[in-house]
C-alpha cells in the first residue's frame, strides 16, 4: 500500500469515527465507561437516579442532590387509568400489542398538552429567575412574566391547580423537603421562592388559593438541582414509564380483549343528523347527463 493511499484510508476511518461522538460512553472489546467511571465499579455504589444525573450532566452529584432527584422521580410514577398515557398502555395490551409496543404508545402521547407542564412550568420560573437577576423584584418580575404568559394566550398556568385535588398531595411534601435541603445548604432556595410568589400571584383576589400541583413541585426541585428546561418532560417521562409498565403488565395479567376507552354498556354520545333516508337517486346514468338534458 502506497504512503498516498495509507492516509486516504487513516483520513476515511477517521471521518467514520467523527461521526459519531460523544462525551457518554466508551465502549472496547471488555471495557465500558460511562462519563470515565468503569461500568462495573458504578454497579453497586450507585442508584438509579445518580446514574441519571451523570448521564445527563457528566459527573455524579452529591448524595443530598440524589434524594432529591428521586423524591420528585418517585412522585410522578403514576396518577391512575385516567390518565391518557396510562389508559393507551393498557388498551394497548388488550389489542395484542406487546409490553414494550404498549408502552411506546403511551410514552408518544406524553407531549405539551398531556406531560408537558412540569417542562413548561420549569419554563415560566426560568423567565422569572432572568427578571429577578436583571434587578427587578420577585413580586413584580412574578406578575410581568404572568402578564405576558397571559396576553400570550395562557389560560391555565402549568404547575397550579389541579382538576382531581383540591390540594395535590405530592406538592407540599416535595416543598417541605426543598425546604429541607435549604436548611441543608444543599439547594439555595430561589426556585422555590419563584414558586411560592407564582402562586401568590394567581391566587390574588380569589376567594381560594390555586396550590401548586405536581408539576410545578417538580419543576422547582429540577430546577433548583441545576437541570435544564428542556430536560424537564425527558425526566418526567423517566418517571412516568414506570407507572406506565407496572399498568401494562397489570392488563397482561387480568387479560381482556380490545378493551376500550369505555365498557360497550356506556355509550358514546352521538351528536350527529338523525336517522335519515337515502336520497332516490338515479345510479344508472352520470349526473353530468341527466342535467343536460
Amino acid at each position: 500500500m502506497s504512503e498516498r493511499t495509507a492516509q486516504q484510508l487513516e483520513a476515511v476511518v477517521e471521518s467514520a469515527q467523527d461521526w459519531w461522538s460523544t462525551d457518554i460512553v466508551d465502549i472496547h472489546p471488555g471495557y465500558i465507561a460511562m462519563r470515565g467511571y468503569p461500568i462495573e465499579e458504578l454497579i453497586g455504589h450507585v442508584t438509579f437516579p445518580e446514574m441519571i444525573w451523570l448521564m445527563l450532566r457528566g459527573e455524579l452529584p452529591t448524595r443530598p442532590q440524589a434524594r432529591l432527584m428521586e423524591a420528585a422521580l418517585v412522585s410522578a410514577v403514576d396518577h391512575g387509568p385516567h390518565a391518557p398515557s396510562i389508559a393507551i398502555s393498557r388498551m394497548a395490551m388488550t389489542c395484542g400489542v406487546p409490553l414494550n409496543g404498549a408502552m411506546a404508545s403511551a410514552i408518544n402521547v406524553l407531549d405539551d398538552v398531556h406531560g408537558g407542564a412540569g417542562q413548561q412550568c420549569m419554563e415560566l420560573y426560568s423567565e422569572i429567575a432572568a427578571r429577578v437577576d436583571g434587578g427587578a423584584a420577585l413580586a413584580s418580575a412574578t406578575a410581568e412574566v404572568l402578564g405576558e404568559w397571559r396576553t400570550q394566550g395562557v389560560r391555565y398556568v402549568p404547575g397550579f391547580g389541579h382538576r382531581w385535588h383540591p390540594l395535590d398531595p405530592r406538592a407540599p411534601r416535595l416543598l417541605g423537603l426543598v425546604d429541607d435541603a435549604v436548611a441543608a445548604g444543599d439547594v439555595d432556595g430561589r426556585y422555590a421562592a419563584i414558586g411560592r410568589a407564582v402562586e401568590d400571584a394567581i391566587s390574588a383576589g380569589r376567594p381560594a388559593r390555586i396550590p401548586m400541583n405536581i408539576d410545578g413541585a417538580t419543576a422547582v426541585i429540577y430546577s433548583e438541582l441545576g437541570f435544564a428546561t428542556e430536560l424537564g418532560r425527558g425526566i418526567f417521562i423517566l418517571s412516568r414509564s414506570v407507572g406506565i409498565l407496572a399498568h401494562a403488565w397489570e392488563q397482561h395479567s387480568q387479560g381482556g380483549r380490545i378493551k376500550g376507552p369505555m365498557p360497550k354498556t356506556i355509550p358514546y354520545r352521538y351528536t350527529g343528523p338523525a336517522r335519515r333516508a337515502v336520497p332516490d337517486l338515479d345510479l344508472t346514468e352520470p349526473t353530468a347527463d341527466k342535467e343536460s338534458r
